[in-house]
């Protein structure tokens, strides 16, 4: 399917490794000019490195903390000074830490806030009004299945993600009538350094083995198997297409049909 990216500048926000990693080498095989940034200097340099090989595109990669406004601020501005425009832009950080409520500091909370929830609005403020001067954008947010069924022992991302989901459906109606959809995407059990660190904390606290874990997450899933990050990075990019025009203002689970919610 001719998605009609090319051209379009994406930026897809900690795509050193896992999903926004899979995102954007989505992006630049459907041509898209590619702009990346992730906390880790070393993993971004080799997740650019990995996309220029696979693809034979150029990507624009650069260091970043997306807890810090002006460090946001200035990332897109770089982005629009190198390639003349921002497009497509996709929010997306870390998941907070696995841990009962009663386990979790006041400073930790507001760790979490500060990478989940604000991030999402930095980059927000940054590319909209951009968008906005264009009449054409993309704004989409990995969030996770949480925000539709809250996942045991992760209060702090069932918590916070739901607020990046009432932030971004209330900008989808703030600007729908600018030619852009805001929508946001939510990951089920998928093969990343994520999951697989939440798989070595279960196994370890059980007293089992890693597959184990792993067996027993695909039996919650109908599709009897966890999924693959180009599987989720493949609504992500039909999302931002035009193909997609009249999509807005919608929560997507990638889950394999381990949601059980009506909506």
């Amino acid at each position: 399917m001719e998605l009609g990216l090319k051209g379009k500048v994406a930026i897809v926000a900690a795509a050193s490794k896992g999903l926004g990693r899979a995102c954007a080498e989505e992006f630049a095989r459907e041509g898209a000019e590619v702009a990346i940034c992730a906390r880790s200097a070393a993993n971004l340099a080799k997740a650019a490195d990995s996309i220029r090989k696979a693809t034979g595109r150029e990507v624009f990669a650069q260091e970043l903390d997306v807890t810090r406004h002006e460090a946001v601020r200035d990332f897109v501005a770089a982005v629009e000074k190198r390639f003349g425009r921002v497009d497509i832009c996709v929010t997306n950080a870390g998941g907070p830490p696995s841990k009962k409520f009663v386990d979790i500091s006041i400073d930790e909370w507001r760790a979490a806030v500060d990478l989940t929830l604000m991030s999402a609005v930095y980059f927000a403020r940054e590319v909209l009004p951009r968008m906005k001067k264009n009449r054409w954008g993309r704004l989409l947010a990995i969030t996770s299945v949480s925000v539709k069924q809250p996942i045991d022992n992760l209060v702090l991302s069932n918590s916070i993600r739901a607020g990046v989901t009432g932030l971004m459906r209330t900008l989808a109606n703030e600007f729908g009538g600018d030619g852009i959809t805001v929508n946001c995407i939510c990951p089920g059990y998928t093969l990343t350094e994520r999951l697989d660190e939440l798989v070595g904390l279960q196994a370890k606290n059980a007293g089992v083995e890693r597959e184990k874990i792993l067996e027993r997450l695909s039996a919650q899933v109908p599709a009897g198997r966890v999924g693959r990050p180009e599987e989720f990075a493949a609504l992500v990019t039909f999302l931002a297409s035009e193909r997609a025009s009249y999509i807005n203002g919608c929560s997507i689970p990638v889950d394999g049909g381990w949601t059980k919610s009506l909506l």
